[in-house]
């Protein structure tokens, strides 16, 4: 029999499901809800809303909604569609007859790198080098059952949980040292937040200080501590969604119904009396920091399902085709808007563009987060009537397959 080589190459556009790239987008749009506050308010007050800022009246309720819809809620949209989208682009490399191993670990070593540029560059909050590092482990379990990812997958996102609540019922028992350091980060004091603003507010040089120190420490302490833990685990759910057809607007639309009702039945109130009980904590560091984060931490993977479920049901009409049509174009331009996410909003805050860092006020993100989401959802689409992938897409592919990709859109 004669030996045909079959040369590696991206998912074609007709093999990609229209309901993973809709519901890709809708996340990447979602993230800059909570991404905005990273990008214009110092560090502490991401986790902690007391630590910077007002936040009465209207800057109050824009933070409580912010967190009930969005904070951590896309983020897990997104870890379960990377480990979904493991699977789905192994399994079509190998049925073409390719070997998916080394494209895969060139694919993610790639996007380490970029990862690392994005952060020590541009932005510390960067999530791709997280992922990166994930994605080195998590390939070697995408041939089991989906039971058992699913099971492997809660058991790593437990571990995450599990990780805060030694650290929160600790807490007495530290040294004040100690108490004192992690004070710093959860409710600086004056000297800490004019070093951050004076930094972010500085030329692109002035801020390289700060940006390495806070990448370093969400890439190793954070990642070691709870990231890695919760972004695993939830790469490995997303197998198992993939393999059940959660994920692919496959499943009945009874079954996309109660996924929904039972995601906010269960996750909203979580999420919910966690606000509540933080406000009535103080947002004390002994409580708020580690105990009174878990009501999110779980409340969102609810909230995500309920996201995911409501999208695959709009997927299923065709009175919204134009808008998952739209939101399909964002998808498969992740990592270009999400890179442009940061591009456009570093411009905005910080000193090397207009330096409006630590002085917008909460209630005024709403426009910028609608003013960055307008092109966004107007250029994808038009560019990939002309273009096969997004610029980042393209350069991405090209390095991991060795080889130039074809841009143009044959017509």
């Amino acid at each position: 029999m004669e030996n045909v080589s079959v040369t590696p190459a991206p998912v074609t556009l007709a093999e990609r499901i229209g309901a993973i790239d809709a519901l890709r987008g809708f996340a990447v749009l979602g993230i800059l809800i909570m991404n905005i506050q990273s990008f214009s308010l110092v560090g502490a007050a991401y986790l902690n809303p007391t630590a910077y800022g007002d936040l009465s009246g209207a800057n109050r309720w824009v933070w409580i909604i912010s967190h009930i819809i969005a904070d951590k809620k896309f983020m897990t949209i997104f870890s379960m569609l990377f480990g979904a989208g493991i699977v789905l682009m192994t399994d079509r490399i190998e049925a073409r007859g390719s070997g998916a191993r080394g494209i895969h670990y060139r694919r993610t070593m790639w996007l380490i790198v970029i990862g690392l540029l994005h952060a020590y560059l541009l932005w510390y909050g960067d999530i791709l080098f997280t992922y990166g590092l994930c994605a080195l482990l998590v390939y070697l379990f995408r041939r089991l059952s989906p039971g058992k990812l699913f099971a492997i997958g809660l058991v790593s996102f437990a571990i995450g949980s599990i990780t805060f609540l030694f650290f929160g019922y600790s807490v007495p028992y530290w040294p004040q040292e100690a108490v004192r350091n992690t004070m710093g980060t959860w409710r600086p004091g004056l000297e800490v937040v004019t070093r951050e603003l004076e930094a972010f507010r500085s030329g692109w040089l002035g801020q390289l200080k700060m940006r390495i120190t806070q990448s370093l420490f969400l890439q190793t302490f954070y990642f070691l501590m709870q990231a890695g833990w919760r972004s695993g685990g939830l790469m490995l759910i997303g197998m198992a969604f993939y393999k059940w057809d959660i994920l692919t607007g496959r499943r009945s639309k009874r079954f996309y119904a109660w996924l929904v009702a039972i995601g906010c039945a269960v996750g909203l109130p979580l999420v919910i009396i966690g606000v509540y009980r933080n406000f009535a904590a103080g947002w004390s560091l002994e409580y708020s920091m580690f105990l009174g984060s878990q009501f999110n931490y779980w409340g969102s993977v609810f909230v995500s399902s309920a996201f995911i479920g409501a999208m695959m049901l709009v997927s299923t009409y065709a009175m919204f085709r134009r808008l998952t049509g739209v939101l399909a174009a964002v998808g498969r331009m992740a990592l270009t808007n999400y890179l442009m996410q940061t591009v456009i909003c570093t411009t905005v805050f910080y000193g090397h563009g207009f330096g409006l860092f630590g002085r917008v006020e909460r209630m005024w993100h709403p426009l910028i987060i609608v003013a960055v989401w307008i092109p966004q959802l107007v250029w994808s689409p038009l560019w990939l009537r002309h273009f096969r992938f997004g610029p980042a897409e393209w350069l991405w592919r090209t390095l991991t397959y060795r080889k130039s990709q074809p841009m143009y859109v044959i017509k």
